[in-house]
């Protein structure tokens, strides 16, 4: 399994990759493997401060429909879009193509969440 050491993770197993003021947010590879084909990803939240912890969308694999957590309190400046034909993109490349939404945050937030080798030790990898 993969983990981008460039990239903080969650308990609620989502990352985030800072980039100056703004970030992407996805789901680890770990999660994607746990639920399955992704078949639908449904994020309605566009222009919405979404605090820390707070449910901004949710993804629908096979068999199960899971919450999608915010990592840090910021606001969604954007949807990858290229999900909404190819949902599957979630599986084939959870750290790339298959980023869920583009937030603007401060920075400094990001510091609290875990490491890859915290992440790794959380999920017994």
């Amino acid at each position: 399994m993969n983990f981008p050491a460039e990239l903080k993770y969650t308990k609620d197993h989502e990352w985030i990759r800072v980039e100056g003021d703004v970030a992407f947010v996805g789901i680890t590879e770990f999660a994607q493997r746990e639920l399955g084909d992704i078949v639908y990803v449904d994020i309605n939240t566009v222009g919405s401060e979404v605090a820390e912890g707070d449910v901004f969308g949710t993804v629908e694999a096979v068999k199960t429909v899971s919450d999608l957590f915010m990592p840090v309190t910021g606001t969604i400046l954007e949807v990858n879009a290229a999900l909404d034909a190819n949902p599957e993109m979630v599986n084939q490349s959870p750290y790339g193509d298959g980023w869920m939404v583009k937030i603007a945050l401060d920075p400094a937030l990001a510091e609290a969440l875990l490491s890859a080798d915290d992440y790794k030790a959380l999920i017994g990898a």
